[in-house]
């Protein structure tokens, strides 16, 4: 419990744990949140000069305006849904997963690694092994700080993300160097056989990796709600001194499932380049594993609810290019994100506390 002792007043203030929270709250903190976050970011437009309603008009448009607007924008959704779904489960356990962004692109390398030297496979195989490629990369990101953590004790958070600039530069060294394409003048490899390619819609860039975001969502709720394995992580993530005495292998437990939640985010890198780009190149995500924690809380760690919340934020994206036309930097959209997990956050403490004030001293 924190407390924040007013010496001079004789005053205390609590932040008692709740006994039952409704569930409506869990709804409405997030809407409040995101409320708060556009009044907030129309208040700093304001001071800019611009007009926020206008401004918001135009990233809405950018985002959903028109068909090709929103096929662009469900383009940019599938890496948040995929890396989201994977930093849920690692948290769900109570995991503090930060290394999607790594797990990206280590899966992205991977893949990249089977086009390049398999190129003369037929299109199933290929297809086939790039997908499990691309998972293997990101698992391997992830088993890396799981097994310092169970074997050494050595917190997830640092270890998941300071990978993610390992991840970085790894990638930067062979585009770079050993697979830099010989006829090309940027850091770009040698472009992908047509066989690594992933299927899309026609007429829009939307690949086959949506189809994997929504097996993957529909798969982890399964999971979590309706098996014993799904029980034993939400138990470890709520408390885990109860799990472990309860006989639950901890350590089994926290190895497997950040295995699973980096070749979630190994996926959306694969889909990166075998689905657009269908090369590996320089900066080949603009965050979207740091945007996927903000998804991540904004859903409440709901597997099928990140799906939907992924959208909202591959729009925010697709739309923030528009915003460069007014001449707003693109940032301002990064600005809105993290205020947005600000809220969600402050919201959440709010949701699990409440405040108390005691007129007498603390009694500590």
């Amino acid at each position: 419990m924190y407390i924040l002792d007013k010496l001079n007043e004789g005053k205390c203030i609590r932040f008692e744990k709740r006994l039952s929270v409704p569930p409506v709250t869990y709804l409405i903190v997030p809407v409040v949140s995101v409320i708060l976050v556009l009044l907030l970011g129309g208040l700093f437009l304001a001071l800019l000069g611009y007009n926020p309603v206008e401004i918001y008009g135009i990233l809405l448009n950018g985002a959903f305006g028109n068909t090709y607007n929103f096929t662009e924008t469900i383009v940019h959704a599938i890496p948040l849904m995929l890396t989201g779904l994977g930093v849920s489960l690692a948290f769900k356990m109570g995991l503090w997963n930060i290394g999607a962004e790594g797990q990206l692109y280590f899966g992205a390398f991977m893949a990249t690694g089977v086009a390049l030297f398999f190129h003369d496979l037929p299109t199933p195989l290929m297809l086939t092994l790039v997908l499990t490629a691309g998972f293997l990369g990101g698992a391997l990101w992830g088993f890396v700080p799981a097994a310092l953590k169970v074997f050494i004790g050595v917190n997830e958070t640092l270890t998941t993300l300071l990978l993610n600039y390992v991840a970085i530069l790894w990638v930067d060294y062979f585009i770079f160097g050993p697979w830099k394409d010989p006829k090309g003048f940027l850091p770009y490899s040698k472009v992908f056989p047509q066989s690594a390619m992933l299927p899309v819609y026609p007429g829009t860039r939307i690949h086959a990796g949506l189809i994997l975001a929504i097996l993957a969502a529909i798969i982890l709720w399964i999971i979590i709600w309706k098996t014993t394995w799904g029980y034993e992580i939400r138990l470890i993530g709520e408390n885990t001194q109860v799990a472990r005495t309860a006989g639950i292998n901890i350590a089994k437990n926290m190895l497997l499932v950040m295995i699973i939640s980096g070749g979630l985010a190994g996926l959306a890198g694969m889909g990166e380049v075998c689905g657009i780009i269908g090369r590996l190149q320089h900066n080949i995500s603009p965050g979207y594993g740091y945007t996927a924690i903000i998804i991540a809380w904004l859903s409440r760690l709901n597997p099928l609810v990140i799906l939907l919340v992924a959208i909202i934020f591959g729009g925010l994206n697709n739309g923030g290019y528009a915003l460069q036309m007014v001449g707003l930097p693109e940032s301002i959209v990064t600005m809105l994100q993290g205020a947005i997990l600000l809220f969600v956050l402050g919201g959440d403490i709010l949701t699990q506390y409440r405040i108390k004030i005691h007129r007498r001293g603390c009694g500590v």
